[in-house]
């Protein structure tokens, strides 16, 4: 028999599978299950958005778009961050179109770290940096931010992980899993320490449309010396209610930008052609549409934040994304226990906040990208298996 592990890469090995999916399948086989844990809209991707897409295959553009993508696309998104986000960029030398925000963080991580360089990681955080960061040949070291600050990274605890080998910061705001957000001021705090000890930033920005409490996203390529040592990562999956057309970006410096093409060259060559003509749509007359869905994500995250608050679950209030990351420390059980118990029990699926790093310990995530019918239901289970927690306990 062929033993398969002497030829299997011994990072992959090493590397956990996703704890957010492992629940999200669970609940895919049971019935009457009530998903709160993909963060995917609930929302169909706009019909203008779909159509622009069909038209291109009813006109036959099915051919390979450059590598960078097509220029009018990245025209788009240099256009949109200017005008949403103030930050400029060349659009033939600082912009790549890649399948996903996904492939745009792997490029990163793989054409920035090297050997034995140190990448500072705020969790809890998507489940992504730390295995991407170990495969590329990096150090993970993990920033716990604390419930009290509302899960923002401050600049004392960014001043307090670095050393000699620290050569990256990730910068996962607006934040899944926790829903926090950095405001110009934190982001002003740390960017002092960033330029001090000469790091760059890696920012996941693919939550920036979705802010709430009159907050607006300021990405920390805006900051005075800050965008020529940040790339910033994002994509259409969440905004424009695209998951399933598998595109997203990388801006930043052209050198860096022309080095992590050259990944994509060779490992993809380009993005889905169908999907650029979409998102060139999505750019030019999408912004009703997000501001639509913000409005509804809005209503929902009031909701289940109020409700959480009133069941024992305490919660902070999220500014960002379409996360809440109550505390589940009082009903006695661990995240995975809580999780577990509840999707068995009461046929709600939520995601186990170590899945995220250990700091999420005692937290489970919810997403609120579910229509509001079916999270008032679950909230109604979550309520009733609380209440019987506590009676489990007293006896």
């Amino acid at each position: 028999m062929i033993d398969y592990g002497e030829f299997i890469n011994d990072k992959i090995k090493q590397v956990k599978p996703s704890g957010i999916r492992k629940f999200f399948d669970i609940a895919i086989e049971m019935d009457n299950v009530i998903s709160l844990s993909i963060g995917e809209p609930d929302f169909k991707t706009p019909w203008h958005i779909r159509e622009a897409g069909i038209k291109s295959l009813e006109k036959g553009k099915t051919w390979y778009s450059p590598n960078r993508g097509f220029i009018e696309l990245r025209k788009e998104i240099s256009k949109y961050y200017k005008r949403r986000f103030n930050v400029s960029y060349n659009d033939e030398t600082d912009v790549l179109v890649t399948v996903g925000g996904s492939e745009a963080i792997d490029l990163v991580f793989r054409t920035l770290v090297n050997e034995g360089d140190e990448v500072l990681i705020p969790e809890p955080a998507f489940v992504c940096y730390t295995p991407l960061t170990y495969m590329a040949g990096g150090t993970p070291v993990v920033i716990q931010t604390k419930a009290e600050n509302n899960f923002r990274l401050t600049a004392e605890e960014l001043k307090e992980a670095i050393t000699d080998k620290t050569k990256i910061l990730v910068l996962p705001y607006p934040n899944n899993p926790t829903g926090a957000i950095m405001e110009r001021e934190d982001l002003e705090a740390v960017s002092e320490i960033i330029k001090k000890h000469n790091l760059m930033v890696i920012s996941d920005e693919i939550y920036g449309e979705l802010t709430y409490g009159g907050k607006k996203h300021i990405s920390i390529a805006e900051l005075d010396g800050m965008k020529e040592r940040t790339v910033i990562v994002s994509g259409f999956s969440k905004a424009y209610a695209m998951t399933g057309w598998r595109l997203g970006y990388a801006l930043g410096p052209a050198e860096i930008i022309g080095q992590i093409t050259k990944l994509h060259q060779y490992g993809i060559m380009s993005s889905p052609t169908t999907a650029q003509y979409a998102a060139i749509e999505a750019l030019r007359h999408g912004d009703d549409d997000v501001a639509e869905m913000k409005s509804d994500y809005d209503i929902r995250r009031r909701l289940i934040v109020g409700k959480l608050n009133e069941i024992g679950l305490t919660c902070f209030e999220p500014l960002g994304a379409f996360y809440t990351f109550p505390c589940i420390k009082s009903t006695g059980l661990s995240s995975d226990e809580f999780a577990t118990r509840l999707v068995k029990e009461k046929r709600v699926a939520v995601v186990p906040g170590n899945a995220f790093g250990e700091s999420g310990e005692g937290y489970v995530r919810i997403s609120y990208a579910q229509s509001l019918k079916n999270i008032k239901k679950a909230l109604k289970r979550i309520e009733e298996f609380v209440e019987e927690l506590k009676n489990e306990s007293k006896g």
